[in-house]
């Protein structure tokens, strides 16, 4: 009874991989093909003619290296700050009782259930009376304050999985409170970390809305997906560009993916165990 249920699942699993993965394939297949077959009103999944014309269209672009450069300063900042600030707060949160605990819980959990769109026009007039409009750090404040609720929830699992006599036993040895921080406490919760960096990456990283809110007049501080715009014209739209650019786009999620997957597993499979 075993061996058919677990086929079945193993074949059902097989059938979402497919279904998920085919929008990919279909894009990285239109990156490839030439003008003629995207426009054809006979799609076939496949092409026999594969070319590199969109992509030399994409990186003929002039500003793209530099789209390129802000993207990643931007997702870079955002992982960094919210992985040390998340892992501060969670530590704080977890190991130290004082009044409003957990009203402050309950608030990072409420801060996940508002819509970001909501948030957008206020948004913009903060960053507008800030003078931060045009600027990185317009995209990089909203992002942090979004990626930071879900990544102190996160993390605070890991820490409370730490025990405390190990903590103790640190303390014995004539560890200082940093040093355990830093040295004992950092490196068991890493999973978790990367796990947490990994969604902080990737909305930072495919951002869009704010991006087309915050940065309005100085385009040298555009991002990645903003170029999608340059190949994507109401009247004659480039799709074949805007394939390629979105291939392009991907390539560093993948990368990211495959350098933190086995610490990405680990941080999604459970705490550290006693």
């Amino acid at each position: 009874m075993r061996r058919p249920r677990r086929l079945f699942a193993e074949a059902v699993a097989l059938l979402v991989a497919v279904v998920v993965a085919f929008p990919l394939y279909w894009m990285v297949l239109s990156a490839f093909k030439p003008a003629g077959e995207i426009e054809s009103d006979r799609p076939r999944p496949w092409t026999l003619s594969p070319s590199l014309d969109a992509f030399r269209r994409v990186f003929g672009q002039q500003e793209f290296g530099r789209y390129f450069v802000n993207s990643l300063v931007v997702a870079g900042g955002v992982v960094i700050a919210s992985a040390l600030i998340a892992f501060l707060a969670a530590t704080a949160v977890t190991r130290f009782r004082f009044r409003f605990r957990t009203t402050l819980l309950i608030m990072f959990l409420v801060a996940q259930m508002v819509p970001v769109e909501a948030l957008t026009i206020p948004l913009f007039f903060l960053m507008r009376d800030f003078g931060l409009l045009n600027t990185l750090g317009s995209l990089i404040l909203p992002h942090l304050a979004f990626s930071l609720p879900f990544a102190i929830w996160m993390l605070r699992g890991f820490v409370k999985a730490v025990p405390e006599t190990l903590e103790e036993a640190a303390c014995l040895d004539g560890a200082s409170r940093g040093r355990f921080l830093w040295q004992i406490l950092f490196p068991l919760v890493l999973p978790g970390l990367v796990a947490t960096s990994v969604f902080s990456f990737i909305s930072a990283w495919n951002d869009f809305l704010f991006a087309k809110s915050f940065i309005i007049s100085d385009t040298a501080r555009s991002t990645l997906p903003m170029a999608l715009l340059v190949f994507y014209k109401p009247d004659e739209p480039d799709w074949g560009g805007v394939m390629a650019a979105s291939t392009v786009m991907t390539v560093p999620v993948l990368v990211f993916f495959v350098l933190v997957q086995r610490r990405l597993v680990s941080g999604l499979g459970g705490a550290v165990k006693e």
